[in-house]
């Protein structure tokens, strides 16, 4: 698989992801308020984080701008990689693999770079508006939004169970975006197709 094809899946995946976003974050108001439910187990609805898994955040004045930064620089530690695939032509499992982590990292990055100065505030009661005369943020410290929401079940703790007997849980309550899924992908074609990602190619031009 060439570069030139490896790049058209990362501008299709960044076009796709960016689209979403924009669209949910300028007619969506924040959490419960607007959500759509597509299924019963399938929800749209607005969030955002800081940029990591689960709402993970870095403490302090310079946290979100560390975890921005080193997302910068791993993205062009992705991008040579990407590179140096191409040039030992390396399996077509192992470019499409990580053309979608390049991608998905970038989407969440542009989110992170971009959207604190070009969007306000989403709130229960306000719908985000572009390029506002009062953005919510600075360069480099936007939110990543996120949308699908899977929660396949609902239901409560077992009574006898310690600690959450009687609680009331959900199975799966992450809300992520189109960038996750691409990076979740990819990471998922490295761990089934292990083999074949990381196959040698041979002077027949098959790969072992």
């Amino acid at each position: 698989m060439s570069l030139r094809n490896s790049i058209l899946i990362i501008a299709i995946v960044l076009l796709v992801d960016q689209f979403v976003k924009i669209y949910i974050k300028t007619n969506f108001f924040y959490g419960d308020a607007s959500q759509i439910d597509v299924t019963g187990w399938f929800k749209i609805l607005l969030i955002e984080n800081e940029g990591m898994a689960w709402g993970t955040k870095i403490p302090g004045e310079y946290g979100k701008l560390i975890l921005t930064s080193f997302r910068i620089l791993a993205i062009f530690g992705i991008g040579y990689w990407l590179y140096d695939a191409s040039t030992k032509h390396s399996s077509r499992y192992l470019m499409v693999a990580i053309a979608l982590i390049f991608a998905g990292a970038a989407g969440n990055i542009i989110d992170s770079v971009f959207y604190g100065v070009i969007f306000d505030e989403s709130t229960r009661y306000h719908i985000a508006a572009f390029s506002p005369d009062q953005p919510y943020g600075t360069w480099f410290h936007g939110k990543v939004v996120d949308m699908l929401y899977f929660p396949i079940y609902e239901g409560t703790f077992p009574e006898w169970l310690p600690i959450w007997g009687g609680e009331p849980f959900k199975f799966f309550n992450a809300i992520f975006n189109i960038a996750d899924m691409a990076i979740s992908t990819g990471v998922g074609i490295l761990i089934v197709f292990n083999k074949k990602a990381f196959a040698k190619k041979t002077s027949l031009g098959t790969y072992e």
